[in-house]
């Protein structure tokens, strides 16, 4: 299962490296998100696949679930979406004021 979630984070980074390079502004939140699911993804599989209990007294088991990478993620999610909506509010600004979201254009060279 580790290889077949190690497949995917590479998969879900070379895509948000291919998003994150284009011009478009749209395109380049689309690849951050992408870019920390990836690291979500990544966390996870680095903690360890685990089949087990979880950690409550009282409950008898052999093993146990470890829930800090858990932990982490859920905080990490929370983090990225507050950045995500904030590139989103900002992309939707640029475009409401300069009428464009090409990044070339964003930053004044314009070729025409």
């Amino acid at each position: 299962m580790e290889i077949l979630m190690s497949i995917v984070v590479g998969i879900l980074f070379m895509a948000a490296t291919y998003l994150i390079l284009s011009r478009s502004l749209l395109r380049i939140i689309i690849g951050t998100g992408l870019l920390s699911h990836g690291a979500h993804l990544l966390l996870l599989t680095m903690s360890g696949l685990k089949q087990g209990a979880p950690p409550l007294l009282g409950i008898p088991a052999d093993t146990y679930a470890d829930p800090l990478p858990q932990a982490l993620i859920l905080t990490a999610i929370v983090i990225s979406f507050g950045v995500t909506s904030f590139f989103l509010v900002l992309a939707y600004r640029s475009y409401q004021e300069l009428g464009t979201d090409d990044m070339d254009r964003l930053r004044g060279n314009e070729h025409e």
